[in-house]
């Protein structure tokens, strides 16, 4: 009987240590899933945030499309204008050539006119 008494005591300190074993594993496990756990609450929260981030992004390019296509109907009223300019530019051009053509026949005759005049007594 002194054997068996002497075993069970062994038996419970095995049986306390395999118990001391499984609750460490089992507090390290519950640790590592908190960890875990915490991890993807974090990753939730930096999703939403960034995600309202480039929601608002989104409204300000929708804002700025609008902007857009109001500018290209605006723009759209000055191509008459724009023919306008460009005809007057031509019209110019011309004008100008004109002009030099006249200047130049101008300046013939005035040296004409004042050979003539030096010429008579």
């Amino acid at each position: 009987m002194a054997q068996k008494e002497e075993r069970l005591p062994n038996r419970d300190d095995l049986a306390e240590s395999l118990n001391e074993f499984f609750t460490s594993v089992s507090e390290m496990i519950k640790s590592d899933l908190l960890g875990s756990s915490n991890q993807l609450e974090l990753l939730e929260r930096m999703n939403l945030r960034v995600a309202e981030e480039y929601k608002g992004f989104g409204d300000v390019a929708s804002g700025m499309r609008v902007f857009v296509e109001q500018l290209k109907s605006k723009s759209g009223g000055f191509d008459e204008y724009i023919n306008q300019i460009e005809k007057i530019e031509h019209q110019v051009t011309e004008f100008e050539a004109v002009i030099s053509m006249l200047d130049k026949h101008v300046s013939m005759l005035e040296s004409k006119v004042l050979s003539v005049c030096q010429n008579t007594p």
